[in-house]
């Protein structure tokens, strides 16, 4: 019975020992838990649409770690990493004692180190909390470590600790940044050899760096190849072979792409560590060697810049800023995607669209190119010359000025700012200046993101697409009036598509428009097919002449060499819309043969009365008649040409009387947007859409 009684007794205190061990280990644990929110420190990453890397920036220590996890390597490194360093790493927790019994064996047999007993959680203890010294007690607390780090975390976690933080030579760490660095891509597929490199590295990083001492690259893989448990990981025969791969010599850059966008992403969401773009990495990396091929044929000094875009989602999918982010004789660091500069030439195709639109003219009509006074205002072309009488379509194929300024004065600059209002683009004009007739040579300053958010219209049938900024702006569609008729919009891109492309470069259906600005500043060049429009931009940073430069000779071939390598296969422009026709000039009506002005300022044809034309009020204009202050005042209606007598309507009703005179009042029936249209003896009509204040 004493017997029994002390053993009770013994048992009773030593439950409450081990109690008390416990809980003054859960405390210790509990005080001093392991740094693993230090471990989340990693590279920031700017990625394509699909998720791809685009570039990578280092940490604050300057080391390229990227964030990786068990799901971006490949799952036969993996079994070869657990095979080599720890093949009990999933039965036990943080500490194996039988790789601990074996390495205290082998070095009381031989009298040093032969194995290791570090478990693959002690691995990710050292790596999250590095000590210089190794000593005994850094080798316990390392247990300790690991011990704490299997309570909080799943293995798959602890995987995906070592795979961010493994050393890999120099500022290499994790397995992401070395397969980038070494094999160039990402480690979801590896081959064989590929695999057995990455697990050699870690255990002496430096010693066995490929691109410092090869040798020992080479004899660290063969131990892994070499090793029973990774072989049956493998499969037959496949270390034999692996040992026969070359390893790599060098190593590479990681991927450095779209420089202004990752700059951009990183000022707008510091501490984000993934930014998503959406960018396609194809078209970027095609796009970039484009602009540094052209930069070495433009000279020095000269930049470009490059804008692609889906019209149909506005998803920016390539953006280049400028040659060379890098270089300062350049001034690389500025994104010329962003910079209003003088657009030339290329707003034309929107003058021409809006007089198809309003059907002053077809393809195929007679329009002069000779020397004209604007009340002041002399358009010259750009080789000086002139071409007499030519076709509309020719006149734009030839991007002859005199002709487009004829029909800017005809359709209206208001008008033609309006249309460009409703893409969401508004162009700066000089202070305090109205819109004029220089707007339709480059007048006016534009961003080439801004161009290839007009012409995303063209490639659309006429909706235009919000581009965003390629990062955290939205794109999508323009809700309202299209920027123009799908039928204007066809004769623009069938005459475009008919320029002849510059020399050498192939014929790939797109259509496309060049410009340069005043004093051979700014060259363009804006292409679109049935889907993706791509602008380019040259000159200098700095706004300085460049003798020589024009849109066609420098900035078109960028153009087509950019469609080529950017990886995406032409889509067809659309099909004719209903009542789209080429029609020839011996088949148009009379009063579309030949476009002409009168002394007066009027259209003219064939010696015919001119079409009729609102001139009061213009289009888009807000007027403020009162409506939020009671009775509205009558709004007074202008004309000009057409056959008497007129029928006014407003919003599709008719106004009381026909008038035979050219003005006309109308009382409004409340505020808001209201479209006025009159009618003429020959039944042709105008209109214009304001708004009532």
């Amino acid at each position: 019975m004493r017997l029994w009684r002390k053993f009770a007794i013994g048992s009773a205190a030593g439950v409450i020992l081990a109690g008390a061990v416990f809980f003054a280990l859960d405390a210790a644990d509990r005080a001093f838990p392991p740094p693993l929110k230090k471990a989340d420190l990693v590279s920031a990453e700017v990625l394509d649409a699909d998720g791809q890397l685009l570039r990578a920036f280092a940490t604050s220590e300057g080391r390229w770690r990227l964030k990786t996890t068990v799901a971006d390597v490949d799952p036969q490194f993996l079994r070869m990493l657990i095979a080599y360093e720890d093949q009990r790493f999933y039965d036990h927790s943080g500490v194996d004692p039988w790789a601990l019994g074996r390495a205290s064996l082998q070095f009381i047999s031989n009298g040093r180190i032969v194995s290791g007993a570090s478990t693959l959680s002690m691995q990710v203890a050292r790596l999250i909390e590095p000590r210089a010294e190794r000593t005994l007690s850094a080798k316990l607390r390392q247990l300790a470590r690991a011990v704490q780090i299997e309570r909080r975390l799943s293995k798959e976690q602890i995987l995906d600790l070592y795979l961010t933080h493994a050393p890999y030579g120099g500022n290499l760490e994790g397995v992401r940044a070395a397969s980038l660095a070494y094999f160039g891509k990402e480690p979801r597929r590896l081959t064989v050899a590929e695999a057995a490199l990455l697990v050699a590295l870690p255990q002496l990083p430096e010693r066995r760096r490929p691109d410092r001492n090869l040798k020992a690259a080479q004899e660290a893989r063969k131990r892994v190849l070499d090793r029973v448990a990774v072989a049956e990981a493998v499969g037959d025969g496949e270390a034999e072979r692996a040992e026969a791969v070359p390893v790599p010599p060098r190593r590479m850059q990681l991927p450095a792409l779209a420089a202004h966008v990752a700059e951009a992403a990183r000022r707008k969401e510091p501490d984000v560590i993934k930014h998503q773009t959406t960018l396609k990495k194809q078209v970027q990396q095609g796009l970039e060697s484009v602009a540094r091929a052209a930069a070495m044929k433009l000279g020095p000094k000269l930049s470009l810049a490059m804008v692609m875009a889906d019209a149909q989602t506005g998803a920016i999918v390539g953006e280049v800023g400028s040659a060379d982010y890098f270089d300062a004789s350049r001034s690389g660091w500025i994104d010329m995607t962003r910079v209003n500069r003088s657009p030339g030439s290329t707003l034309k195709p929107f003058i021409y669209g809006l007089a198809f639109e309003q059907g002053l003219v077809s393809q195929e009509t007679i329009i002069e190119d000779r020397p004209a006074d604007f009340f002041g205002y002399r358009p010259r072309n750009f080789d000086m010359s002139y071409q007499g009488d030519v076709t509309v379509r020719e006149a734009l194929q030839l991007s002859l000025n005199v002709p487009a300024v004829k029909l800017l004065d005809a359709v209206g600059p208001s008008r033609l700012m309006v249309r460009f209002r409703r893409a969401e683009v508004r162009p700066v004009l000089p202070p305090n200046e109205t819109p004029g007739l220089a707007i339709g040579l480059g007048g006016v300053g534009m961003t080439l993101k801004d161009l290839v958010q007009l012409y995303t219209a063209l490639a659309n049938r006429g909706q235009p697409a919000r581009l965003g900024d390629g990062v955290t702006g939205t794109p999508g569609k323009i809700d309202g009036e299209p920027l123009l008729e799908p039928v204007a919009v066809w004769n623009v891109a069938d005459i475009l598509s008919g320029v002849i492309p510059p020399a050498g470069a192939p014929q790939r259906g797109i259509a496309y428009k060049t410009g340069t600005s005043y004093g051979y500043r700014d060259a363009w060049s804006v292409g679109y097919d049935g889907r993706y429009v791509l602008g380019v931009w040259v000159g200098r940073p700095d706004n300085s002449a460049v003798p020589g430069l024009t849109g066609y000779g420098t900035a078109a071939p960028i153009l087509f060499e950019g469609f080529a390598k950017s990886g995406i296969a032409t889509t067809p422009l659309p099909r004719p819309p209903a009542g789209a026709v080429r029609i020839a000039q011996s088949d148009l009506p009379i009063s579309q043969r030949r476009f002409a002005v009168n002394a007066s300022g009027l259209l003219v044809a064939s010696g015919r009365e001119p079409a009729p034309a609102i001139v009061y009020p213009p289009e888009g204009a807000h007027i403020d008649l009162g409506a939020s202050g009671g009775d509205l005042s009558p709004l007074m209606l202008k004309l000009q040409g057409g056959r008497a007598p007129f029928r006014w309507l407003a919003n599709g009703k008719p106004l009381p009387d026909l008038s035979r005179r050219r003005t006309q009042q109308w009382l409004p029936d409340g505020g808001g947007y209201s479209k006025l249209t009159v009618i003429d003896s020959a039944g042709r009509a105008a209109s214009v859409g304001v708004f009532i204040d």
